[in-house]
Order: C-alpha cells, then structure tokens, then sequence
C-alpha cells in the first residue's frame, strides 16, 4: 500500500513541486492550500506524514500543527521554513516537528528527509542494523515525547556505535528538548569534533550560541538524516 502524504503551503508551484519529486518515489500525494483544507483532509482520511510551510496567510505551520495536537491528530510532520528561523523551537519540538526545512529544497533533500520520516515511523525489522533501529526508535519517542524511552534507545545507539555524530546531534537534541541547554551543546560539539563537515549539528550549535548571545534563534532546528 502506497504512503499518503499531505502537503500544506499556500504556493501552487511549491506544492507542484514537491508533488512531482514525491509521486516519482512511488508516494501518494494529496494538497491543501493552508489549514482549513487540511483539517478537512486528515479528518476525511489518513496520512503517513504532513509537510507544513511555517508561513501561511491566517494560520502558520506552528499554529496548524498545535490545532492537529489538540485534535488528536498525531501525523508525523515536517517544517517547512524559507525565513531560517523558529522563534520558539523548544515549542515546535513538543508539538512533534523535530525535522525542518529550509526553502530552497532540493529533490533530493526532500526526498531524503521524507524516506527517513516514514522509516521512523515504520514497525521495526529483524533486518534493519540495530544501530539505526535503536536510532530510529529513539526519533520515534522523541516526537512522541516519552523521554523514558527515547534516552534508553540513544543509550543503547551510543553503545553500538559512540562515533556517530547522527547519534551525537540526536542526543544534543533531546537534551535540548529537555531544556538542558549546555549539555545539549557538548553533545552537539563533540558531533562536530568527529565530522566537522555535518550540518545538522553545526546548525543546532549555531542556533543555541545565537539564543544565548542575541536572544533569538536564527537558525531551524536540524534533527540531521
């Protein structure tokens, strides 16, 4: 059965867009022009995953997607941002967008953080390597917010493989989730330290230095892929 994505901008060329990229990979692909229609779609069916631009006329990303928190509609979602910044990023965290985008997206970057979403959010495999199982489990809890669970996985990740500056930045993360912001940037540094080529970490240290230096993030949170 094909997975269902719904994606929200108020842009129809942006909308086409990723419309193309995705239906090439195999996934059904459904539109809304903004928050209206889309409450309309998830109550007439489901998705696998929602793609939500932050900035839309009358209701934003954000707001979207706390009003689906409150329907009890829990659809794995990514943020979609063109101005790089997410004023409360420790808010969009807890509503369960761990995973940003930056316009302007690349097919293959949207592609890529698509395939990880729905691999996140699939049952678990005897075949999948137990490093990403416990990875991709911890992502899992993480957007769920059961912390319990989510530390127990990155444990076991880091014991697995304690070199691996995804496991690293996803560490920094759920620090960072839970308001523990300096231990959240050693994690974070000590991902960079391994690779410092890896951009998700080096925009979730950019963004912590900017929050406590300027008093504002300008940089979307980066789960990394």
């Amino acid at each position: 059965m094909k997975k269902r994505i719904l994606i929200v901008d108020d842009e129809p060329n942006v909308r086409l867009g990723y419309r193309i990229t995705l239906e090439t990979e195999g996934f059904e692909v459904c539109e809304a022009n903004g928050a209206a229609e889309a409450l309309e779609a998830f109550a007439a069916g489901h998705f696998d995953l929602a793609i939500l631009d932050m900035r839309m006329p009358e209701m934003d990303g954000l707001d979207l997607l706390a009003k689906m928190r409150v329907q009890h509609i829990d659809t794995p979602t990514v943020i979609i941002t063109a101005y790089g910044d997410v004023p409360n990023a420790v808010r969009a965290m807890k509503l369960g967008a761990i995973d940003f985008l930056q316009k302007p997206l690349t097919p293959e970057t949207l592609r890529r953080v698509v395939d990880d979403v729905i691999l996140r959010h699939s049952p678990a495999t005897p075949e999948r390597d137990a490093f990403y199982r416990h990875l991709f489990a911890a992502k899992r809890y993480i957007n769920r917010q059961d912390f319990a669970a989510a530390k127990e996985h990155l444990v076991h990740a880091l014991d697995i493989n304690p070199n691996s500056p995804e496991a690293l930045n996803l560490t920094g993360v759920f620090l960072e989730m839970r308001e523990e912001f300096e231990n959240a940037k050693g994690y974070y540094g000590k991902a960079i330290a391994l690779d410092k080529n890896y951009e998700p970490a080096q925009q979730n240290m950019r963004r912590i230095f900017e929050l406590f230096n300027f008093g504002s993030s300008k940089e979307p949170f980066n789960l990394g892929n």
